[in-house]
């Protein structure tokens, strides 16, 4: 098949995400929608313009970028993409997936004027400087690279309807509950180790898997309140594993020792485990789960795997910043921030997931990895190769067209009608 018969499926299957999308906006919020996934998807940009000058319209580039401006404004549009994705998403989610929540940061060390600006800490370079507080949340298989985004958001501290940060999570967990029916494990690094968030879990039946500080969080292990630290360090480890992690193109080897102890909370009559892991770190990893734990390494091991799992969701945040200059955001305006983001995640849902929905799907998938050129291969986060070739096969059509006047397919409907 060539490469622009290809391009033209890749489009039509974009119109087919679109799917989702419609029975839930109006008929013009839905084009817009449409237009920006494929925008980004064409340019791998956040910018506005070059958003607009992908789509390829007849008109004034400046006309398209001010009409792409004005349907981003919409009050809550950010949101309801949220839901729709993590509800399609969630279809996708077992009793035993895991759901990893992450908080990230948006860096905006040189803007003056944009709305709102926070200072947060930059997670690479561990400085300060401006910009936004985001939260990242994704689906994943204990052991398996791929991943399923389910949620992104942005916010400031500096912004009027802020509340606080544990609101915003809350939020994020009341979103990610609804849609999976409370199904999934999630999975949560060491700034979640908060009491509104434990009691969160508990009141809503939600199993979890949270790093703790061991320094500032105290446990009742026999009936004594200790710190975790404390606990962790009497823990013995009753088994051993080896785990490879790649960092910075090379290969690490870290030697795990593991085990546990029954814990509870001060506040809560819960039993709760305290898993203890040396060997990533000066001192132990500690993580609270609140999955029944027996001296079994196969149950422990899932719970020490599940937290590492963490790694991919790194990996995914790197991936979108860097692929979609998501960090190169310019709108002037807070809700197009917000509603922009959630766009982003929509045109990531449809490249990371919706391709690989059936087996014709993954058969264009192939095909659209094989257009992309990388001098050293596909990686095994191939996600950035599948970006690339996204971007280049749209980048062949040159337009986004108009939606066709017949009734929209669903997903089943416009896989029986390609022919490959």
């Amino acid at each position: 098949m060539k490469s622009i018969q290809v391009a033209h499926k890749l489009r039509d299957h974009i119109r087919g995400f679109l799917g989702i999308v419609y029975p839930h906006f109006s008929k013009p919020k839905a084009e817009f929608i449409g237009q920006m996934i494929y925008g980004i998807e064409a340019s791998q940009d956040v910018k506005l313009s070059e958003i607009a000058r992908s789509l390829g319209e007849d008109i004034l580039l400046k006309k398209t970028s001010e009409r792409l401006s004005r349907n981003l404004k919409g009050p809550g549009l950010g949101d309801r993409i949220n839901e729709i994705i993590a509800e399609d998403g969630a279809c996708r989610v077992k009793a035993d997936t895991l759901i990893v929540v992450d908080a990230t940061d948006i860096n905006k060390p040189y803007a003056r004027r944009m709305p709102y600006l926070d200072r947060v800490r930059d997670g690479n370079t561990g400085e300060t400087v401006n910009g936004y507080w985001g939260c990242l949340a994704l689906a994943c298989e204990v052991g398996k690279r791929r991943v399923i985004p389910l949620h992104q958001r942005l916010w400031s501290a500096q912004a009027p309807d802020f509340i606080s940060e544990n609101h915003q999570l809350c939020q994020v967990l009341e979103t990610l509950r609804q849609a999976t029916k409370g199904r999934g494990i999630y999975v949560m690094d060491r700034g979640a180790d908060r009491s509104r968030l434990f009691n969160y879990f508990l009141d809503n039946d939600l199993r979890f898997i949270v790093r703790l500080v061991g320094c500032r969080r105290n446990l009742l292990c026999h009936g004594e309140r200790r710190r975790a630290e404390d606990i962790g360090r009497g823990c013995q480890m009753l088994y051993r594993e080896t785990v490879v992690k790649e960092e910075q193109g090379q290969e690490k080897k870290y030697h795990l020792e593991y085990g546990f102890r029954k814990v509870k909370l001060p506040e809560r009559d819960e039993e709760l485990f305290l898993v203890v892991v040396k060997g990533l770190g000066h001192e132990p990893l500690l993580l609270l789960t609140s999955l029944p734990l027996r001296q079994s390494r196969k149950n422990l091991w899932f719970v020490v795997r599940g937290y590492l799992s963490r790694w991919l969701v790194e990996d995914t945040i790197r991936f979108i910043k860097q692929t979609y200059q998501l960090e190169d955001l310019r709108v002037l305006n807070y809700e197009r921030m917000k509603n922009l983001v959630a766009l982003v995640l929509a045109a990531v849902y449809f490249s990371a997931v919706w391709l690989g929905e059936s087996l014709k799907l993954k058969i264009l998938t192939t095909r659209v990895l094989k257009i992309a050129k990388r001098f050293f291969g596909i990686p095994s986060f191939h996600y950035y190769a599948l970006a690339d070739g996204i971007a280049r096969l749209l980048v062949m059509l040159g337009r986004w067209l108009k939606k066709p006047t017949s009734p929209m397919p669903n997903n089943q409907q416009f896989q029986l009608c390609l022919n490959f």
